[in-house]
Order: structure tokens, then C-alpha cells, then sequence
């Protein structure tokens, strides 16, 4: 049998040089990332067992040497589910007010992570190496679901261009082009363009999924053509149905979405079939209505979260900000892959807009819309109150102000009744703090 270079690559970096570099750096990257491979072969009661001695661990840990939890007086229970859901719901708030009780050890030898703020509030949370080595296998993972093998040439859009040393041999040995997610210029676009249409042979781009979006729309309007990747996989925010479509209409290819955080956590992932599954050995999942109560398989509610592995700093009970809605028990996926599956993510749970009459749109529905009216070059949808809402828009040159009624008419017809609608031409739309896209922006929202 005969290898090519490529493969041959391949081997050599899972067989060798990634083992070799976990030893000199202290992590555990490889072994976590085939005990990944392996958890899939387990059943789902096996998986569920493993959550729940993990779960009963962790609160046990927390409970008994974490300050912050100590301070709370939570009483035990066997059953671990149930101890669970007498923790308060932990807010950014929460955190930032309390973050020294909830760290155990010394924060000058653990991993620091801080989230973009795009909420309004910057997370910062710290965790071991292991902690850290366990999420990137998980991400890995979730890759090679999408038939990425380690040794594939990709390009990775991310948010931190200035590469330490360490992350720029990463690049290296990844064989990995790294761009910035949400700064490329129409010279660096051009740029981005020509490397992918080129003889370079890239076999994924992943990243933020509007700033591939970006790379795709600018290869769409300029006539390029990119359709030798494999794949595309996306994470950071949100994969609007547009976007998917158009890239994979540019790239010609399918595009796997990924649901996780900057705290840390690894929620779910597409497989091969599209089906999100949930990460149970490393997260608990809740999905709450407004007074934290779990709503039923199939119902819209806010996602709140705990990760199973950390105990320098344990999250339990996690408000992410998110809506969300989990599958029936009884939902399966051909992939057999033993984990739960999340039936979709909504987004933020400010990318919704609500009735008087209790009815509600999220940000699909008005994408949904918009997408039929490429005269309007941006939008944002603005609710102060329940009398109605203020849609921003940018104008293109070819805008026709007639649409505005039909768009008008298509909200009141999906909603049965008048919802009054009122629009205002801007010359700029703020992107969030972290720089992603905001479609929705909602004053009414209930908080934790």
C-alpha cells in the first residue's frame, strides 16, 4: 500500500508531532481527541450515565471548595438533576461581581478567556490547560464531522490576527491561513479571492459565519469561481439560511454549523446529516422560559448551560443570552452518534421582537423578508415597547419606496393582526462591540 505525501503528512502530525508537542507543552490535545472518537461508540444510556457522574462531581466539587458555591448553601441531593436545579441561574453580572470566590487555584498558572462584550458585558473566564486542550479536541472533533482530517489545508477566519508564537507554529503544522473575521478591506477581500481561486488547493475555510459569508458574497459579485473546498464550517455567529445558501452555491460545498461560546463552552454541532448534537459528556443543557422554568422538547426557550469539566471555575447554571429548542427524546439521526440532538438556535434572545398579543418574530422571519428586496442593502430591527417596532434601512441606488407597504403587508398577514411598523433611513447600521452584524436589537427583554 503507498501513501501520498499528503497523507503521509497526516499520520505523521496525529502519530507524532502533535503527541510530541502536547508533551513539551503540558496539554492533552491528541488523547482527548481520540477519547472523543471513542465516547461515539457508546450508547446513549452510557453517555447519559457518564453526564450525570460527571454532573454529581462537579456540584459536589463546587459545593464543597469553590468559595462563591460554598457561600450559597445549596443543599445536597442524590439525584444529580435535581441538585442541579436548586443552584441559582448565573448571570455575566453574577461573575464579574464574585469572579475571585469562583476561581480555585492560582490565576497566574491558568488559561484566561474573555468573551468579545458584544452583550455589554465582557465574560472572563479561566480553566487549566487540560480544560483548554479538552475544548479544541471537541472542535476538532466536531470537524472532522464534517469530513476534515487533521492535515487538511484550511483557511480559518478568528478574531485574534496577532498570532503568539505557539498559535503561529499551530498555523504551521495545521497547515492553516489565518484572516481576520471582521477587518478585510475590498484589497484584502480581493486578496482572500485569489488565494482561494488559485492552484493553493485549500480543502475547508471555517470561522465567523458572517465573515465567510463576506469572502462568498464578494466571490459572487465578482465572478470568481471556488468550488474545489470540501467543506465549509462555521461558528461565532449566527448561519443565517441566506448565508448558508450562498455558500454553498459559491463554494460548492456543504457547510456544517457549530453552537458554542467564548466562556468555554462546547454545546453542539452539525454531522454529516445537519442534525446538531449535543455535547452531553462536556455540557448540561437547560432550555428555560422567563422565570427559569424548563420548557417542554419542541418549545422556544432561553438556554442555560453547565460545563462539565471545569472545576477552577466552575459555570453552573450558565445564561448565555440565547433562545433555543431541543429535540424530543425519541428524535434520532442516522449518523447513530449516541449524543441528544438541539432541534435549532434562534440567536440571541434579543434577536426577537413580541406582540401585545403574545405572538413573536425572530430574526429568520425578517430575513426571510429581506432577502427578496436586494434594494435595501441593511437592516435592523428596533423594539422599544410592545406598540409596535422601528426598522432601519439602508438604501441602495435602485431602492423603491413602494416596498416598504409590501413589507409592511407581509408582517401583518404572518402575524394576523396590525403591528405598527415604522422606517427610517440611516446611512450606517453599529455592528455589535465584537463586531458581528445585529439584525435585532430588543429594550424589552426579560433578564435573569
Amino acid at each position: 500500500m503507498t501513501f501520498s505525501l499528503k497523507e503521509m503528512y497526516k499520520k505523521i502530525l496525529e502519530n507524532i508531532i502533535l503527541p510530541f508537542g502536547d508533551r513539551i507543552l503540558k496539554t492533552t490535545f491528541i488523547t482527548d481527541l481520540r477519547r472523543w472518537r471513542k465516547l461515539e461508540m457508546q450508547s446513549p444510556a452510557q453517555i447519559k450515565s457518564l453526564q450525570l457522574l460527571t454532573l454529581k462531581g462537579l456540584l459536589e466539587h463546587a459545593s464543597k471548595s469553590n468559595q462563591y458555591y460554598k457561600s450559597l448553601n445549596i443543599q445536597s441531593n442524590s439525584d444529580p438533576e435535581l441538585w442541579l436545579k436548586s443552584f441559582p441561574i448565573l448571570t455575566k453580572t453574577t461573575i464579574k461581581s464574585n469572579i475571585e470566590g469562583m476561581i480555585d487555584g492560582d490565576k497566574n498558572v491558568l488559561v484566561r478567556h474573555l468573551s468579545s462584550g458584544s452583550s455589554g458585558i465582557q465574560g472572563e473566564v479561566y480553566m487549566t490547560k487540560s480544560n483548554e486542550s479538552n475544548q479544541q479536541a471537541v472542535q476538532t472533533r466536531w470537524w472532522e464531522w464534517s469530513g476534515y482530517r487533521l492535515g487538511d489545508k484550511i483557511m480559518q477566519t478568528g478574531m485574534t490576527p496577532t498570532r503568539s508564537k505557539v498559535k503561529a507554529i499551530k498555523d504551521k503544522l495545521f497547515r492553516t491561513r489565518y484572516i481576520n473575521a471582521f477587518k478585510s478591506s475590498p484589497q484584502t477581500l480581493a486578496d482572500i479571492a485569489k488565494d482561494l481561486s488559485s492552484g493553493n488547493n485549500y480543502d475547508f475555510i471555517m470561522g465567523y459565519a458572517s465573515s465567510i459569508y463576506g469572502i462568498a458574497d464578494y466571490l459572487k459579485s465578482n465572478n470568481i469561481k471556488s468550488d474545489k473546498l470540501k467543506g465549509v464550517v462555521s461558528w461565532g455567529d449566527k448561519l443565517f439560511p441566506h448565508y448558508r445558501k450562498t455558500l454553498e452555491d459559491v463554494f460548492n460545498c456543504e457547510t456544517f454549523d457549530t453552537y458554542g461560546c467564548s466562556e468555554g463552552f462546547m454545546i453542539a454541532a452539525e454531522c454529516q446529516y445537519h442534525k446538531l448534537h449535543i455535547m452531553t459528556p462536556l455540557v448540561y443543557l437547560e432550555i428555560v422560559d422567563d422565570d427559569g422554568n424548563e420548557v417542554k422538547p419542541g418549545q422556544l426557550g432561553k438556554v442555560i448551560v453547565t460545563r462539565l469539566d471545569n472545576k477552577v471555575m466552575p459555570l453552573i447554571r450558565f445564561y448565555l443570552g440565547d433562545l433555543a429548542v431541543v429535540a424530543p427524546e425519541s428524535e434520532t439521526c442516522s449518523c447513530d452518534r449516541p449524543y441528544p440532538i438541539l432541534e435549532r438556535v434562534i440567536g440571541r434572545d434579543t434577536d426577537i421582537v413580541k406582540t401585545k398579543s403574545g405572538k413573536s418574530m425572530v430574526v429568520h422571519f425578517f430575513t426571510g423578508i429581506f432577502e427578496f428586496y436586494p434594494n435595501i442593502k441593511q437592516f435592523r430591527v428596533i423594539q422599544r415597547d410592545l406598540n409596535g417596532m422601528e426598522i432601519e434601512i439602508i438604501k441602495e441606488n435602485d431602492f423603491n419606496e413602494s416596498d416598504l407597504d409590501k413589507i409592511k403587508t407581509t408582517i401583518n398577514n404572518f402575524l394576523e393582526e396590525d403591528f405598527p411598523t415604522a422606517f427610517t433611513y440611516v446611512n450606517e447600521i453599529p455592528a455589535t462591540a465584537s463586531g458581528k452584524p445585529q439584525i435585532i436589537q430588543s429594550f424589552i427583554v426579560k433578564k435573569f
